[in-house]
């Protein structure tokens, strides 16, 4: 069985009507949703509310990219909302980290900060061609995850497939959020390194972010409770 505290349902859609309907058809789980850019830019902070009202723990998922002075500025006006995780970019370096890191620090919410290492959409292909970085793809997560803790952060994005790697080097308590996540034999996408839930469960992951299989099913009531048993 799949924990259901340890899915984060992405709500990757540019309409609030469709996001309402899916809070609505999931309400009264022990789950958390994504909003991410798409979302967040179409409705801005109601959202937001929304899913806090209907119980629903909140990933603001906007990977803050810029100077660190901007970093921090955004973070100080976004902890203003009553998000429980927020993300930033760990290519955008320590400096920038830990600029982001101390505006969490100083809110009233403190919502858990995590960086993105490599997308899960990436391949080490890409990665070596189109960003000029050498070696494969989780040594790079690693180092990044590493940078990101002695930044002060509580966490990174990155595929089940590197989260051993990460606790090995961060600890067990540095928490790892995972998407990529298919249902057996559930379509792949746009993303690259992927595994199913039960095998991310025993990759150690902490949370997993699962957005198409339950989101674009024919009932995802349906499609989380089979999720849920591992299946």
């Amino acid at each position: 069985m799949i924990p259901a505290e340890k899915i984060i349902v992405a709500l990757d859609y540019g309409e609030e009507e469709k996001a309402f309907t899916i809070l609505d058809a999931l309400k009264g789980q022990a789950l958390w949703v994504k909003v991410g850019m798409e979302l967040f830019y179409s409705t801005g902070p109601k959202i937001i509310h929304e899913a806090k009202n209907r119980g629903f723990k909140v990933f603001l998922d906007l990977k803050l990219h810029d100077i660190p002075n901007t970093v921090g500025q955004a973070l100080k006006a976004l902890s203003g909302l009553p998000i429980d995780m927020v993300n930033v970019h760990a290519a955008g370096g320590s400096e920038m980290m830990k600029r982001a890191a101390e505006a969490v620090r100083l809110s009233d919410t403190r919502p858990l900060l995590i960086a993105v290492t490599q997308l899960t959409s990436t391949t080490t292909q890409q990665m070596n061609e189109e960003q000029r970085i050498s070696g494969d793809i989780v040594t790079s997560v690693a180092h990044y995850a590493k940078l990101a803790k002695e930044s002060g952060l509580d966490g990174v994005v990155a595929s089940p497939h590197e989260v051993q790697a990460i606790k090995l080097i961060c600890g067990s308590k540095f928490i790892t959020v995972t998407p990529g996540i298919r249902p057996l034999n559930g379509q792949a996408h746009d993303q690259k390194r992927i595994t199913t839930p039960s095998e991310a469960l025993l990759l150690g992951t902490d949370y997993m972010v699962i957005g198409r299989p339950i989101t674009q099913a024919s009932n995802p009531q349906e499609a989380l409770a089979t999720i849920l048993k591992g299946l």
